[in-house]
């Protein structure tokens, strides 16, 4: 009888995980179909019906797990977010904030971080900015994205005001809107988008330019961390510059 009972039990477990499994591979289409028609046709020209038919799921499935085309925009920006690696680009970065003694290392890292998910993140954010003029529960969700963003940049300046590293003069205030300048998708829009920047010199840039924006200059004899040098600044096309 106990045998009986643990084989269930485990044959239980194995369903609920597949079925676990099942769900997040069915949202995951979903998300990356919504994706890839609102980036080729646009937000206002894309439907729901449309993302549902190409994803092989149901209008009411989209609906009761995304409550329609603007949740889709969030949970596409918030997989973008996560990054490429295994670990989230958030908790990476906290890790590094909260344990590297070397403010240009961090800010070298937050550079590399903005390079990681800018690509996932930036176009569907400016396509739905453009959006955004008519209709008005998208312009109220890239409100909100956008406050969280600069909370989460208030978070990070005030780790680096209250360990000392912020050049003198520079308030949290300050270093908040530098961080939430540079890690704007209409800085990656310029760069990366306008004038053919690749991803690894935008982040080399914003990482060298949140440097000199933020901390002390250099001191005689003091070494810069190698990632940080010019030497990073690597031209990747005929009109990138020198930094």
């Amino acid at each position: 009888m106990e045998r009986k009972s643990s084989a269930v039990n485990t044959r239980r477990r194995y369903d609920s995980s597949g079925r676990r499994e099942r769900a997040r591979q069915a949202r995951d289409q979903i998300v990356g179909t919504a994706e890839d028609l609102f980036l080729s046709r646009g937000y206002a020209a894309t439907t729901v019906a449309a993302i549902a038919a190409q994803s092989r799921v149901s209008v009411e499935t989209i609906y009761k797990g995304f409550g329609g085309k603007p949740g889709l925009v969030r949970a596409i920006i918030d997989k973008g977010l996560a990054g490429t690696g295994p670990v989230p680009a958030e908790q990476r970065s906290d890790q590094i904030r909260d344990t590297e003694p070397d403010p240009r290392q961090i800010l070298t890292a937050w550079g590399a971080f903005v390079a990681d998910i800018a690509p996932a993140t930036a176009p569907i954010l400016l396509m739905a900015r453009d959006a955004a003029a008519g209709d008005t529960e998208l312009a109220d969700l890239l409100k909100e994205i956008s406050a969280a963003r600069l909370e989460r940049m208030t978070v990070n300046a005030r780790a680096l005001s209250d360990a000392g590293h912020l050049r003198l003069g520079i308030t949290l205030a300050q270093a908040a809107d530098t961080l939430w300048t540079y890690t704007s998708p209409e800085l990656y829009e310029l760069l990366v988008l306008c004038r053919g920047w690749s991803a690894d010199h935008y982040g080399r840039f914003v990482a060298q330019a949140m440097i000199a924006a933020l901390l002390p200059p250099i001191a005689p004899g003091q070494n810069a961390p190698a990632d940080s040098l010019a030497h990073g600044a690597r031209r990747t096309g005929p009109d990138q510059p020198d930094l």
